[in-house]
């Protein structure tokens, strides 16, 4: 209750980004309904067609884990602990808000899905897609349930996880906001195993134990597999491939604009390098897939496909602008002291936008590349 009550006081921005994890959990699990009436007619496949849809999931779990990381209602204040809110509330505030929102998502999804199967009362659109959904089959209810609660249930836990008390902790006492992130080997070795993966199971031929929804045939279980660890590497490597731009800013006798530019970002390399990561990676595997199922191809994209596509490009351009937007924020206090201080609007100004051109500079390239080397192998 006390969630809920918290929640509805919040700001009109903070409700915007939950709607937007609502959103993302909606089109999850009409995904994963839709593709369980699939399952319905194809016993054969059925579990296959639902491991593809963990990609999606995830996205939606790591926008959610987003969305809480920047709630100012899961911030640990002084005077909160006064009233019962310390840090383990606060983290079950942040669960509960999480669940919540996936929660109002996946009735959203349940709605959908009977209205467009058939089952509604002669709304506009009853019915459009009882082919789709396999309108004449029986529904199991026990299977509906499981899926639609899948993403909340993730969600929460992996927020409550991202805002335990002891991760808190060990970042507040952490020697220097500016210190370097200790992930990049990590994330470099495992992209150079997903890319190596890929390459691997490309060779697998038409004969894939894994087929993808809609009409891709000819993809192997284990590019998926590759493309995962690819993506994981990247969000690893994204909050030191951010410090190391902010350091080579101010490198070479800067001047105020590229100090002021990369002290920010090395500031900011964890919280925004994250995201940048993951979106390089989603990027980049949506660049390899279109340059192996172009227009031209006989096999085009399935309506199930493009959904999902379309949730993990969305789930990733929101986490990124969700981070940008509180790294905007947090720096408000440092520019009121920077203008208190004498210094013209204009350098504040144009040391934003050198850190954009910055991190444009160095993950526009890197997704290229990551691109071009995941498409490579699997050229027909």
């Amino acid at each position: 209750m006390l969630a809920l009550r918290l929640a509805r006081g919040s700001r009109p921005l903070v409700q915007l980004r939950r709607l937007l994890v609502a959103a993302a959990s909606a089109g999850v699990g009409f995904l994963l309904l839709c593709t369980l009436m699939w399952a319905v007619d194809h016993p054969e496949g059925a579990l296959l067609r639902l491991l593809w849809c963990a990609v999606p999931a995830a996205a939606a779990v790591q926008l959610a884990v987003a969305v809480a990381r920047t709630d100012p209602g899961t911030r640990p204040r002084p005077g909160l602990s006064a009233i019962g809110l310390g840090p383990v509330r606060l983290t079950v505030y942040a669960a509960m808000t999480t669940a919540v929102s996936c929660v109002l998502g996946s009735l959203v999804a349940l709605l959908a899905f009977w209205h467009l199967r058939g089952d509604g009362s002669g709304l506009p659109l009853d019915g459009a897609s009882r082919r789709l959904l396999a309108g004449n089959g029986t529904v199991p209810a026990g299977a509906v349930v499981l899926l639609l609660a899948a993403v909340p249930v993730l969600a929460s836990a992996a927020a409550a996880c991202a805002l335990r008390p002891s991760v808190r902790e060990r970042k507040a006492a952490e020697p220097g906001a500016t210190s370097a992130p200790a992930g990049l080997p990590w994330g470099v070795a495992l992209t150079a195993a997903g890319l190596a993966v890929e390459t691997y199971a490309s060779g697998g031929g038409d004969r894939t134990p894994l087929p993808l929804p809609g009409r891709f045939e000819g993809s192997p279980a284990g590019v998926l597999g590759g493309w995962a660890l690819t993506a994981v590497g990247l969000a690893l490597a994204g909050p030191g491939i951010s410090h190391l731009c902010g350091w080579l800013l101010q490198s070479a006798r800067p001047g105020a604009v590229r100090l002021l530019a990369g002290r920010a970002l090395m500031a900011q390399a964890r919280s925004v390098g994250r995201p940048l990561g993951v979106l390089c990676a989603v990027v980049s595997g949506t660049f390899a897939a279109a340059a192996l199922y172009g227009p031209g191809d006989r096999r085009p994209y399935g309506v199930l496909t493009g959904l999902g596509a379309v949730l993990v490009i969305g789930c990733a351009l929101a986490s990124v602008l969700t981070a940008a937007a509180e790294a905007v924020k947090t720096r408000e206090e440092t520019n009121l002291s920077l203008g208190e201080a004498g210094t013209p609007t204009t350098v504040v100004r144009t040391a934003a936008g050198v850190r954009v051109l910055a991190l444009a500079a160095v993950f526009a390239p890197l997704t290229w590349i990551i691109a071009e080397l995941a498409a490579a192998p699997l050229g027909r």
